[in-house]
């Protein structure tokens, strides 16, 4: 039926990365950032193996049965954010997380508007971010009231 809407998919895709960060508010005493955020707060960083999960939504395409390709996904999230983030420190190294307190809330925030555009015709739809086997974030691309 031509009135008929097509079906939402979810698609998505996980990697992994390494990186080491300092969690530091540079306006607070180094007292206060010990005190607030503990052994994250070491001056000679500390690390992660990091576990990334990127969804997309669509439709599928009638010509693939696809909603993206997800080889193409891999690459878009290798050469967005893998690449510039593996074996990397996050307060040093990583261009799109200058000035920003890499926490996974801001990460996961940062992880998303590089590649918000990139993943055209489908929608992201969810960045999940594992700091640990225990401990992670999500976005969803939503900004606060």
């Amino acid at each position: 039926m031509e009135n008929e809407s097509r079906p939402k998919v979810y698609v998505t895709r996980k990697l992994h990365f390494n990186a080491a960060h300092r969690m530091f508010n540079p306006s607070w005493s180094d007292e206060k950032n010990a005190e607030v955020f503990g052994l994250c707060n070491n001056p000679n960083w500390h690390g992660h193996n990091y576990e990334l999960e990127v969804t997309v939504v669509g439709s599928p395409e009638p010509e693939t049965g696809y909603v993206f390709d997800l080889s193409r996904l891999k690459r878009i999230i290798e050469t967005r954010v893998i690449n510039k983030v593996d074996h990397k420190n996050l307060n040093l190294d990583v261009e799109f997380m200058r000035g920003i307190i890499p926490s996974s809330e801001n990460f996961v925030v940062a992880i998303w508007n590089e590649l918000k555009e990139a993943v055209a015709p489908a929608t992201l739809h969810l960045i999940r971010l594992y700091e640990t086997p225990r401990n992670f974030v999500e976005y969803r691309g939503e900004a606060s009231a």
